[in-house]
């Protein structure tokens, strides 16, 4: 029996062959820490969905925010809880907003940390949808002006960059012309350019206490089975001014993150889901998976389809293995 002439083996053979030869690596600096910050001092409630995270008030989300920069973490990315909500929103766009004041504090705390400022209405309306109604029905374009309106007061308050999740057509358009219009023409937007309407998003939902109050946001958000149109989505935001590109949720959407990296050079984001993030968690606490092992090669998925950033609840844990 002739032996093979073709070993690829050979360069598995130790673990220094195979970090010399491995073709997508991991890095603190690729991940973006979400953090949710709500009202109140002293608050740091755990969110029981989804462990290790947790709701902060402001000096807690400082005090996280700082400790992601010590872990090589460089950027967050912020979600606002008032105490207050109502029909249309009105506390996403207050300058003294509890998201505004969290990047306010953040900056002056860790200036070289990148604030990232999650634009949407849906955690500041007492409905939970992503913007104004008209009747049962999302009114997209009344949405657009107070989309942009939080877009300003946040960029005005510190933030390093702009990412709404809305998926209101023509809103990045809407914001990057608000944004120029009070000489933030230099923030930079990162687009949710392919944000799917997943079940996945469960435990975000007890975290940032956004459940719809009736329907579902399918209206808005892209439909699982299309890879097509998300194409067509980022097109349009590139064209309207986005500076990033991003799918969401990232687990489920390899190919999809696969199909915009292969049509668009802007940097391009995932969003690793609480869902996601819950699941690998249930699965280690029970025993089912070596946890950090399989955190890495979830991680290292979703680079591997081509994402540059990955936002992702594991960040600080992965950063400290890395």
């Amino acid at each position: 029996m002739a032996h093979p002439v073709h070993r690829p083996r050979r360069l598995r053979r130790s673990a220094a062959l195979r970090d010399m030869v491995r073709e997508t690596r991991l890095s603190p600096t690729d991940f973006i820490y979400p953090l949710f910050v709500v009202e109140g001092r002293d608050v740091r409630r755990p969110i029981s969905s989804m462990p290790g995270v947790f709701n902060f008030s402001l000096e807690h989300a400082v005090k996280e925010a700082k400790l992601a920069k010590s872990l090589g973490v460089p950027s967050v990315i912020l979600f606002g809880i008032p105490d207050h909500k109502d029909a249309r929103g009105t506390q996403a766009y207050a300058t003294d907003g509890i998201v505004q004041r969290a990047i306010r504090e953040i900056k002056s705390a860790e200036p070289d940390l990148q604030v990232i400022a999650d634009v949407c209405l849906c955690e500041y309306t007492d409905h939970g949808h992503c913007g104004v109604l008209d009747g049962n029905h999302v009114a997209n374009d009344a949405t657009l002006p107070l989309l942009a309106q939080m877009a300003v007061t946040c960029a005005q308050a510190g933030a390093d960059i702009i990412a709404p999740s809305d998926m209101m057509d023509g809103r990045i358009g809407a914001i990057r012309k608000a944004l120029d219009e009070v000489k933030h023409q230099d923030t930079p937007i990162m687009a949710y350019s392919a944000k799917y309407a997943s079940g996945f998003y469960g435990p975000f939902r007890e975290a940032a206490q956004s459940t719809p109050q009736f329907g579902d946001r399918r209206g808005y958000q892209m439909d699982p089975g299309n890879v097509r149109e998300a194409i067509r989505e980022t097109a349009l935001d590139v064209e309207e001014g986005a500076d990033f590109i991003m799918v969401k949720p990232a687990l489920s959407y390899l190919d999809v993150i696969r199909a915009l990296r292969e049509n668009f050079d802007l940097p391009l984001a995932a969003y690793n889901v609480s869902g996601e993030y819950a699941m690998l968690k249930a699965a280690g606490q029970n025993g089912w998976v070596d946890y950090e092992r399989v955190m890495l090669e979830v991680l290292t998925s979703i680079k591997r389809a081509g994402a540059d950033l990955v936002i992702t609840y594991h960040a600080l844990e992965a950063a400290k293995l890395l």
